[in-house]
């Protein structure tokens, strides 16, 4: 799998497939674990489907990156997003921001 990255000084956003789901799971998080950058702010604007092993990949790949040194920081202005990772309490084991622009400030 080969996503669409920025980087911003020490922080690289990951643009995340169309859906994120049993298919994509295991591709998304070696990619995001392979990173050079171990901090990652995933956006999930662009993502229609988020299902629970996709919700398992981020939670992995906040693990991985936590022994690294480093931190994964979610981004979404997609309401649909917004109400799963509510629903799935997601949103109070991880940061989640109404911009990219937010979540790579708030590693400063």
């Amino acid at each position: 799998m080969n996503l669409p990255t920025e980087i911003f000084g020490n922080v690289i956003v990951v643009h995340t497939p169309e859906e994120l789901g049993r298919d994509q799971a295991e591709d998304f998080e070696q990619f995001v674990t392979s990173l050079s950058q171990q901090r990652v702010v995933v956006d999930l604007d662009n993502t229609e489907t988020v299902d629970s092993q996709g919700l398992t990949s981020l939670l992995d790949v906040q693990d991985k990156l936590f022994g690294l040194g480093g931190n994964i920081k979610i981004a979404t202005t997609n309401a649909s997003n917004r109400k799963i990772l509510e629903m799935t309490r997601l949103d109070r084991q991880m940061e989640v921001f109404e911009s990219v622009i937010d979540a790579v400030k708030s590693f400063r």
